[in-house]
């Protein structure tokens, strides 16, 4: 069964969700292919099993990075950035450490034109180097400091504080936009690599 075909053969929504390892909250093991039902009437942020039809929305609710794509059924409520099910079958599972550090540095790109980051933070932004992050985290923190410094001389002109917050809000919007966009994309292709490597549930 190819991928295309799979999805069609669905007859709940799809959706995902992050567990910290292969253990849901309450100690059960996380299973591709199993079917979890809630024995009980599911209850937003109560009871129930929870899923986001976004993974950028399912990220505010990640314990861990092992991430999961859902099909849900027998949906009880849903909200702009969640919903919880009766029903939650395991689709399939990755481990999205890597993905969520790559997205991470990606995020970052996109606002350090918005301060003067020093080079190594900008290099280890582009290549992920591990050898370089503490000495990009320190050189970010003393770049805060400074900037924290000169905030504080800038806030006395209140109206210009207020005109640079509300360009500051649509350029946000924009870039959280595309943010989506990115990850959605980004996982997308990490599910199909696996999906062609390992082949689809039966």
């Amino acid at each position: 069964m190819t991928e295309k075909e799979f999805k069609a053969s669905l007859d709940g929504l799809q959706a995902y969700h992050f567990t910290d390892g292969y253990h849901l909250r309450d100690g059960e093991p996380l299973e591709i292919g199993r079917e979890y039902v809630f024995d009980g009437t599911p209850v937003m942020c109560a009871r129930g099993y929870h899923a986001s039809r976004h993974v950028f929305d399912a990220l505010e609710y990640a314990p861990g990075a092992t991430l999961s794509l859902v099909e849900c059924r027998e949906v009880t409520e849903e909200r702009d950035d969640k919903l919880v099910c009766r029903r939650r079958r395991v689709i399939a599972t990755i481990d999205a450490t890597d993905l969520l550090r790559k997205f991470a540095r990606l995020c970052a790109l996109d606002v350090v034109h918005l301060w003067e980051a020093p080079e190594i933070v900008i290099l280890y932004l582009k290549t992920g180097d591990e050898s370089l992050r503490e000495a990009a985290r320190i050189a970010a923190w003393d770049v805060a400091w400074d900037a924290m410094d000169a905030a504080q001389d800038a806030a006395r002109d209140a109206a210009w504080a207020a005109a640079q917050d509300a360009v500051r809000a649509a350029a946000m919007g924009a870039t959280r936009r595309r943010q989506r966009v990115r990850l959605d994309r980004m996982v997308n292709q990490a599910f199909n690599s696996r999906f062609d490597r390992e082949g689809m549930l039966d």
